[in-house]
């Protein structure tokens, strides 16, 4: 039985195989720039690549990926993300994307421990908190599961807002703007939660910075 790690090895070489066949310059013009017009950050879930959901191509997407696609202002992997895709690439779009049936929400959902990554999933209990009385009144459990999934992408997207990295953009770009959506692994079509944000002018004043 062909090992799992020879199975990856053999399925790139068929991958460039397969490009090469469709255009020789294929990885000649690939290996000279990247011009990606959004940054996205969603969850390690393998069951939703980013290329894959939207039929992009290598190049296309500047991508971070953590549990429950989470923006925390401590994660200075996350934030040297932001600040180099913003402020090298010039994406000129942010897309915060969660999806249903994520682990690290149902994890957070429940009192049970999880070691070290109880640390991260802190940080969606504060979401649930924040949202405890609607959530509290969803009486069914994979319902408020599902909006929970919606309410941590919005606390997310405004989390991205709160940087001095996308105020600065958008007083000096006018861009980017920020997107929240939540895939449905279900039936494979993302949710488009229409909470885009284009300028600090949405946000509350305690947030802004004097740039």
């Amino acid at each position: 039985m062909e090992k799992f790690d020879q199975k990856l090895l053999r399925g790139n070489k068929e991958w460039v195989a397969q490009k090469n066949s469709e255009d020789s310059n294929y990885f000649k013009m690939l290996s000279q720039s990247q011009h990606p017009l959004a940054l996205w950050i969603g969850c390690s879930d393998s069951r939703v690549p980013p290329n894959e959901v939207t039929k992009t191509h290598p190049g296309e997407l500047f991508v971070q990926r953590n549990i429950a696609n989470m923006v925390i202002h401590t994660d200075v992997n996350l934030l040297s993300v932001l600040d180099y895709s913003v402020n090298i690439l010039g994406v000129t779009h942010v897309i915060v994307c969660g999806h249903y049936g994520c682990g690290g929400i149902k994890a957070a959902m429940s009192n049970m421990s999880f070691g070290l990554l109880d640390n991260w999933l802190r940080n969606i209990k504060d979401v649930y908190l924040l949202h405890q009385k609607e959530l509290d009144g969803i009486s069914d459990h994979t319902v408020r599961e599902r909006r929970l999934v919606e309410l941590n992408v919005i606390e997310q997207v405004r989390n991205v807002c709160k940087t001095s990295i996308i105020q600065n953009a958008w007083k000096l770009q006018k861009h980017p703007h920020v997107h929240g959506w939540v895939d449905d692994i279900s039936n494979g079509l993302i949710k488009d939660l229409e909470i885009s944000v284009r300028s600090n002018e949405d946000m509350h004043k305690i947030y802004k910075y004097d740039l």
